[in-house]
């Protein structure tokens, strides 16, 4: 049978041979998740996300979310998607089981993510977001703020979202104007306008919880006196129950190129003067506690991509093998027959640098949720320390990187389906419109590359970044004695030494008078980081894979394990010599880009 959304014998594949996540079991805290555990979780998420989730995909993009007096109301079909969400206790994977979470690796539950997100990624927003507020109330509410919270958010029963930007603000947090003014009973009346809300409003639930992002009274400017706070839409009163509407209100929502199934609303806080809230954290302490949602959102959206890239992959891959067009290249006479196009040399072109690429999207996501979990069962502050580097190294890779990459793979899907990919018939052309998303919101991925050499490439004084090339030079050392992988190793190690190089000139530009020079090329740097990183989770691929070839593996797993050499080939002798170019156009240093004046772009 045919794989749809994910190759469920590679999800397999990275959990258990690449990363060997069942190894997590040893520990206390993952004692319950053995291997068994692990396949039955992602067969239950696979299931649901074919049977259920995947043929409501189309139907929410054609229906789409409607706005009515004030009210959003989501695709009809979502309705019993979210009954059977909920009900499976999905929101909450990994999250303390006192509060309704199920306790899981993070890694376990990227696997699930990536099911669920390939089947209907639009959907699977809407109950993202309430983690993330969840989250939030876990880590800095009051006793009373999580007794009055969190379960309903975790189980699905309240929904939950982020009010971050604002219209004259946008990416620029630090300029917010929506106010607080402190009460006499200690709650806070909030006052501004947000917009870009996904799942601001909807009609799941009863009740969402609204974290907002607001100045109090006389706090710094800037970023440093923002402060966190929790705006119910309907008001919360001491025994839990609910009490009158809380003057928080979606005014519309925006008309979008995809996610039609997830609504992004322009909400309006205290137009009555009757929006309160509670304090989530300390005063001006907002943007540290946004920034643990958002890390968690970035990678999310990593998945979300992802999803979106290996639905693509796998359709075409199935529709490459039985679209019968045109004789083989080498078929003798005008008599030959018709061939499938998955024989054509430039299908099988297309069909191989998606599959590479969104294998080694996978490894990275999959690799940074495992630094999660081997940070929460380290024993030294050291260990934890190292883990938390690579994450944070590794997060603008898994956005902004992955993002990219997955859009090609599913631009190249619409390609391999020719006329019929660019038509609604087929899933393709909604998979590439969803995806556009990924680039943008949680941090522009021009965002993610300023993070990257602004912030991760110095942190912990370069210790993070030396962490992550020590990994990558642990994997090409061990490469380097299996046969036939010894060259593919070599290749990813002038690679590494090569970014090493360019890295060291980045940090040292981004410091000195030429910084506009630095930033300008910050995008090709990410760019630069993503390939090595790409090439080393292909190369550990090839390495696991070989190793199980020579202990004589299964003659069903023989093709798959060749596949993996082949991915691994093909990137790194296909894809990393361009980016020693990347490496060049970076080190020259030019400033062109800093130098053409405004008027010379034209345009007047």
């Amino acid at each position: 049978m045919a794989q749809v959304i994910a190759d469920r014998r590679d999800v397999d594949f990275v959990l258990h041979e690449q990363l060997e996540v069942e190894k997590l079991s040893s520990h206390e805290k993952f004692a319950e998740f053995n291997k068994k555990t692990i396949d039955l979780i992602i067969t239950e998420a696979r299931n649901l996300a074919v049977k259920e989730m995947l043929p409501t995909l189309k139907e929410g993009d054609e229906q789409g979310c409607r706005f009515e007096k004030g009210e959003v109301k989501v695709p009809d079909s979502f309705h019993k998607v979210y009954e059977l969400f909920t009900e499976g206790e999905w929101i909450a994977m990994c999250d303390d089981p006192k509060w309704g979470g199920q306790g899981m690796p993070e890694t376990i539950s990227l696997a699930v993510k990536n099911y669920f997100h390939g089947a209907n990624f639009p959907f699977t927003l809407h109950t993202l977001l309430a983690h993330g507020a969840g989250r939030l109330v876990e880590i800095f509410g009051t006793d009373k703020q999580k007794d009055l919270f969190l379960k309903k958010m975790y189980s699905g029963q309240w929904g939950g979202t982020m009010l971050l930007t604002e219209p004259e603000a946008g990416s620029d947090v630090g300029a917010l104007t929506t106010s607080a003014v402190k009460n006499d009973d200690g709650t806070y009346s909030i006052t501004g306008n947000k917009i870009f809300i996904s799942s601001g409003e909807h009609n799941f639930t009863d009740n969402i919880i609204h974290p907002v992002l607001a100045r109090i009274e006389g706090a710094p400017a800037g970023t440093s006196g923002i402060s966190l706070f929790l705006v119910p839409k309907i008001w919360v009163n001491d025994d839990g129950s609910l009490g009158e509407s809380n003057d928080v209100v979606c005014t519309g929502i925006e008309e979008k190129m995809g996610i039609h199934g997830s609504p992004t609303c322009s909400m309006t806080l205290g137009s009555r003067g009757k929006c309160r809230g509670t304090l989530l954290g300390a005063e001006n302490k907002g943007m540290r506690a946004m920034f643990v949602m958002m890390n968690e959102a970035r990678l999310d959206v990593g998945m979300q991509a992802l999803g979106c890239a290996s639905a693509s992959f796998m359709n075409a891959l199935n529709y490459a093998r039985e679209r019968v067009q045109g004789r083989s290249l080498d078929a003798p006479g005008k008599d030959a027959p018709s061939v499938p196009i998955i024989q054509h040399p430039d299908v099988r072109r297309m069909l191989l640098k998606m599959k590479s690429v969104t294998e080694g999207m996978r490894s990275i996501l999959y690799y940074t949720g495992f630094c999660e979990d081997m940070k929460h069962i380290s024993s030294s502050e050291e260990e934890k320390a190292k883990y938390q580097g690579l994450i944070d190294v590794l997060i603008p890779i898994a956005k902004g990187y992955v993002s990219d990459r997955a859009f090609e793979v599913c631009s190249d899907g619409v390609q391999i389906y020719g006329g019929y990919g660019y038509t609604k018939e087929y899933p393709q052309e909604q998979l590439l419109r969803d995806c556009k998303i990924t680039h943008i919101y949680e941090g522009t991925n021009g965002i993610q590359a300023m993070d990257l050499l602004g912030r991760k490439l110095g942190l912990n004084k370069g210790q993070a970044f030396k962490d992550l090339i020590g990994e990558m030079k642990n994997t090409v050392q061990a490469s380097e004695k299996i046969n036939g992988l010894e060259e593919l190793a070599q290749d990813t190690q002038k690679l590494i030494a090569k970014l090493e190089q360019t890295a060291l000139h980045m940090a040292k530009t981004a410091r000195s008078d030429q910084m506009m020079t630095a930033f300008s090329h910050a995008y090709s740097f990410m760019d630069l980081t993503g390939d090595a990183v790409m090439a080393w989770m292909l190369l550990w691929r090839a390495n696991a894979a070989a190793r199980q070839i020579e202990k004589g593996a299964k003659k069903k797993d023989q093709a798959f394990y060749e596949g993996q050499l082949k991915s691994a080939r093909f990137f790194i002798k296909s894809v990393l010599p361009l980016s020693f170019g990347k490496a060049e156009v970076i080190l020259s240093g030019d400033n062109t880009v800093m130098e053409i004046s405004e008027d010379s772009f034209g345009g007047k």
